[in-house]
C-alpha cells in the first residue's frame, strides 16, 4: 500500500479531500463539546437556587422564590371548583350525600363529619376544621397533613412525634403539604421524608433507595395514599401493614393475626377496620402500573412556559385536564376517555352501594340480637363476618380513584363483601328466630344525614358549638405561637374562610 505523502504527490485532490474531512471532523466534534458543556450548564441550572433552601425548610414559599412555575401551579390547587360525576376537588358532604355512611362508622369519629378531600393546599385548615379531630387523637394523625412534620420528626425522632398528643402539636404543624414533602431542596431530586414507607420496605427486604427515577415518581405519592394504622397503645407508630402483601386479603389477616382493631362499632359490637386510603396498592394492581404509568404522569403532567418544560404541580383529577394527562398516551376523544373512566366507576359504584346497604342491615340486625339476649359465643361468628365484609367494602370505598384504577379488583373484593355480610345476616335471622325476634327486622329511617346521626346517638348540635369554640380560641394562640417561634403561618391560608 503505498504511503498518503505519495499519494497525495500522485493525487493533489486526495490531499484537498483530507483537507476537507479534518476541518468538518474537528468541527463536528467542536459541536458536540459545546452542547456537552450547554446541557451541563442546564443541568446545574436547574438545581442552582437564587435562595439558599435551607434543610427540612417547611415554607412552600420559599421553594417558590427558587422554582416560580412549580409554585404557581402548586398555588392553583387552591381552586375547587372542579366537579366530576364521582369526584374533583369541590367539597361535598359525604355523609349528606350517603346517610348510609353514618351507621357504617357508628362509634367512629367519621360519623360526625366526612368531606370529599380537597387539594393539599387545604390540609391544615381542614383538619383543624374537622368534627373528626374533636376526639383525643394522636400526633400521628398530623402525619400526612404538612411539610413541617419532616422538619419536627428531624428533631424529635418518629416514635416520640407518634406518641405527642394531636393537639399538643397545634402550633408546631402549620404549613401544608408542599415542596419539602417530596424534594430534596439542595438537588431537588424525589426523596421519601415519612419513615412509614422505608420501614415498610425494609420489612420486605427491599432497599427504597434503589428505586428507579421512574419508580419515586409513585412512591413519593405512595408515603401517604397509602394503608395504614398506629401501631402500639400508647406507641401509635404509624405502620403499613404490607408485611404479608399488598391485597385486601393479604392485610386483612395481618390485622387479624395482630388483634387489630379500629374502633368498635356502636351498635352490632363489631371490631371494625377502617380502612384509610389504599390508593397506591389498588393503584398496583391496575393496567396503568402494569404498563409502567406512574402517579405523576397523569396527575401531574408535563407542561410548557416559555419553552420551559416543566412538572405541572397542580395535583389533581386528570379528567379535568384531559389533553395533558389522558391523551398524551390514548388518541380517543375527550368526551370518549372521560366516559370510557364513568362507565368503570358507575359499575363499581353501582356494587359499592349493593355491599353498603347489606351492611347497614347485618349491623341493625346484630344490634337486635344483643337487645335480645345473643350471647357473644352466638355473635362471635357474625361479628367476624360484618368485620370482613366491612372491611372489604371500606378497602374500596376508601380509595381515592381506585374504581378506575382498578376496576376488577375493586368489583372482586365488592362481591366478597356482599358475599360475607349476607352469610352474616343469614346466621342472624337463625339467631334472631331462635330468640323469638320478629323477621325480617324493621329498619329504622335513616334516610338523610341528620336521621341517621340522631339514630346512632350523636348530639350534632353540642359537637358543633364544641368545635365553633376550639376554632375561636385555640387556633389563633396556635398561629400566635408558631409565628413567634418562626414557624411562619401561612397567611393566605389563615385569612381564607
Amino acid at each position: 500500500m503505498k504511503k498518503i505523502s505519495e499519494l497525495v504527490k500522485e493525487k493533489p485532490w486526495v490531499g484537498w479531500a483530507l483537507y476537507v474531512v479534518t476541518i468538518v471532523v474537528v468541527f463536528g466534534v467542536g459541536v458536540l463539546g459545546s452542547s456537552i458543556v450547554e446541557r451541563r450548564q442546564e443541568s446545574n441550572q436547574i438545581v442552582q437556587n437564587v435562595k439558599p433552601i435551607n434543610d427540612w425548610e417547611p415554607n412552600n414559599e420559599k421553594w417558590g422564590e427558587n422554582y416560580p412555575r412549580e409554585y404557581e401551579t402548586y398555588l392553583s390547587t387552591l381552586d375547587t371548583s372542579f366537579a366530576s360525576k364521582h369526584g374533583g376537588s369541590k367539597t361535598i358532604d359525604m355523609l349528606q350525600k350517603f346517610p348510609d355512611l353514618v351507621v357504617l362508622w357508628a362509634g367512629y369519629a367519621f360519623s360526625r363529619d366526612y368531606n370529599q378531600a380537597r387539594g393539599h393546599y387545604y390540609a391544615i385548615r381542614d383538619i383543624r376544621k374537622t368534627l373528626r379531630t374533636d376526639v383525643p387523637q394522636p400526633g400521628t394523625c398530623w402525619a400526612c397533613k404538612s411539610t413541617d412534620v419532616p422538619r419536627v420528626i428531624n428533631q424529635k425522632g418518629a416514635g416520640e412525634f407518634y406518641k405527642t398528643q394531636w393537639k399538643d402539636m397545634g402550633s408546631e404543624i402549620v404549613n401544608p403539604i408542599g415542596c419539602q414533602d417530596c424534594h430534596d431542596p439542595k438537588t431537588m431530586n424525589l426523596r421519601i421524608t415519612r419513615p412509614a414507607l422505608i420501614e415498610a420496605f425494609e420489612r420486605q427486604g427491599k432497599d427504597i433507595k434503589n428505586s428507579t427515577h421512574q419508580e419515586m415518581r409513585s412512591l413519593v405519592c405512595a408515603q401517604c395514599h397509602v394503608e395504614y394504622y398506629f401501631k402500639g397503645k400508647s406507641e401509635k407508630y404509624l405502620t403499613f401493614p404490607w408485611d404479608k402483601g399488598f391485597t385486601v386479603e393479604d392485610m386483612e389477616k395481618y390485622y387479624d393475626e395482630n388483634d387489630h382493631v379500629d374502633f368498635v362499632h356502636s351498635l352490632s359490637k363489631t371490631p371494625i377496620l377502617k380502612a384509610q386510603h389504599p390508593d397506591f396498592e389498588l393503584f398496583k394492581m391496575g393496567v396503568h402500573n402494569d404498563r409502567g404509568v406512574s402517579c405523576a404522569e397523569c396527575h401531574m403532567p408535563y407542561k410548557s412556559d416559555g419553552g420551559v418544560k416543566f412538572t405541572d404541580h397542580k395535583i389533581q383529577s386528570p379528567l379535568n385536564n384531559i389533553s395533558n394527562s389522558c391523551q398524551v398516551c390514548h388518541r380517543e376523544s375527550e368526551d370518549k376517555l372521560r366516559q370510557n373512566v364513568y362507565d368503570r366507576q358507575d359499575k363499581v359504584l353501582e356494587l359499592s352501594d349493593l355491599a353498603t346497604k347489606s351492611l347497614v342491615k347485618a349491623h341493625i340486625e346484630a344490634k337486635t340480637a344483643w337487645d335480645n339476649g345473643a350471647t357473644e359465643e352466638q355473635m362471635k361468628p357474625i361479628l367476624t363476618l360484618i368485620r370482613h365484609a366491612q372491611w372489604r367494602w371500606d378497602f374500596v370505598s376508601a380509595s381515592h380513584g381506585g374504581s378506575f384504577h382498578a376496576p376488577l379488583e375493586c368489583a372482586r373484593i365488592l362481591g366478597t363483601s356482599v358475599q360475607k355480610s349476607e352469610e352474616a345476616r343469614l346466621l342472624l335471622t337463625g339467631l334472631l328466630i331462635s330468640l323469638g325476634v320478629k323477621v325480617p327486622v324493621q329498619i329504622p329511617d335513616i334516610s338523610t344525614k341528620e336521621k341517621a346521626q340522631q339514630y346512632i346517638g350523636l348530639d350534632m348540635e353540642k359537637l358543633r358549638k364544641e368545635k365553633a369554640e376550639f376554632l375561636t380560641n385555640v387556633i389563633p394562640v396556635w398561629d400566635k405561637t408558631a409565628e413567634d417561634k418562626g414557624n411562619r403561618v401561612n397567611y393566605d391560608m389563615k385569612n381564607k374562610k
